[in-house]
């Protein structure tokens, strides 16, 4: 994460109560169905060997470099993902020596801005078995969601750019994926051009104040990528899948403020602009969303990592094309030894179902 080397977070300021949960429903029958497996794997700053990538952080020797980018392919090869979204990509270069690794085979590999070597902040990438019809790196805001963080000043842009894929699959279905990694909740400290923290990080006062400028930072990310979500759904009826690193678990105010779930309960228009998160509706799951986590902080699990769907991918909704049949975590290795050359977070997949026109093989 960007601010990996700040003291570490507070507990959230606020949350929102989780949504009522949906009954398990089943897909109704229909004579075809094919699968779509979506993942998100946070990296753990992969960079290419010999490359600084934090001031303070040493480069990857060549045999390290080497065994992080073997356990890299091994993780992906076993989440075998169709479409998978990746954070903390340094060097795209390393990127395709992780899954070339796996020894899976994808139609594209991209981490955008990361190409020559990203700078300041590690950027986030995607690896389709589906065609591409179109990669694009966010950056900055619109206008109207600027927002002014407490003695920082205005902020204009995502700290680390949103990747928005529109892929085809071959039945000739679009689909939008976005690809996220929001401010973490490290506390932000004031710092001068060079990097150096100007305030007293052992003062809890201003621990507290730091942690505040995270949280609006994060805010002001959450509310610009709402509009992204609201483009997409009302422009198109295409299905939207959004995966990445949120920095916040699925109910919090952040979450939901790109989301949006909880107002269906009392809108149902409102499901037309909704991203449903994939443990609320899976169709046949396993363990309970409540049980499953994605990263490990001072003993404590949280599911930081998150698969968001559009309506489409809902059964209920009559607007449905598939459903979200599956979720799974890959945390095991989050107990295992803390060396660099493993993610501090676990992979997530969903196994989504899509209905095939008939005469569709």
């Amino acid at each position: 994460m960007a601010d990996a080397l700040m003291p570490p977070p507070q507990p959230p300021l606020q949350t929102a109560p989780p949504p009522a949960p949906l009954p398990n429903m089943q897909l109704p029958a229909a004579p075809n169905l094919a699968t779509l497996v979506v993942a998100n794997a946070n990296l753990l700053n992969l960079a290419a060997p010999g490359r600084a990538f934090y001031p303070n952080a040493d480069p990857y020797s060549s045999d390290e470099y080497q065994r992080k980018v073997a356990w890299l392919g091994g993780m992906l090869a076993r989440v075998n993902a169709d479409v998978i979204g990746f954070e903390e990509v340094w060097d795209e270069s390393a990127l395709h020596d992780a899954v070339a690794a796996s020894g899976l085979h994808y139609a594209r590999v991209a981490a955008p801005g990361a190409e020559q070597g990203a700078q300041g902040t590690p950027r986030v990438g995607l690896a389709s078995r589906l065609a591409v019809e179109s990669l694009r790196s966010i950056v900055d805001f619109e206008p109207g969601q600027v927002v002014d963080v407490p003695e920082i000043g205005r902020q204009a842009r995502f700290e680390r750019p949103v990747l928005h894929a529109q892929l085809r699959t071959r039945h000739g279905l679009a689909l939008h994926v976005l690809v996220v990694h929001l401010k973490s909740q490290r506390p932000k400290f004031v710092q001068d051009d060079s990097g150096r923290v100007l305030e007293d990080a052992d003062d809890p006062a201003v621990v507290a104040r730091a942690t505040l400028r995270s949280l609006v930072m994060r805010g002001a990310e959450a509310a610009a990528l709402r509009g992204l979500v609201i483009d997409i759904t009302q422009r198109t009826r295409d299905p939207l899948v959004l995966v990445g690193d949120m920095n916040d678990g699925p109910y919090s105010v952040t979450s939901q403020m790109i989301a949006a779930t909880q107002a269906v309960a009392y809108d149902r228009q409102a499901r037309d602009v909704a991203l449903f998160h994939a443990w609320d509706v899976q169709t046949e799951p396993g363990l309970k969303a409540d049980t499953a986590y994605s990263h490990v902080h001072q003993g404590r699990p949280q599911m930081l990592d998150q698969i968001w769907v559009s309506e489409e991918f809902v059964a209920r909704s009559k607007f449905a094309l598939g459903d979200v049949k599956r979720v799974e975590v890959f945390n095991d290795h989050l107990h295992e030894s803390h060396e660099r050359f493993r993610s501090d977070h676990g992979f997530v997949r969903a196994l989504l179902r899509l209905r095939l026109p008939e005469g569709a093989g």
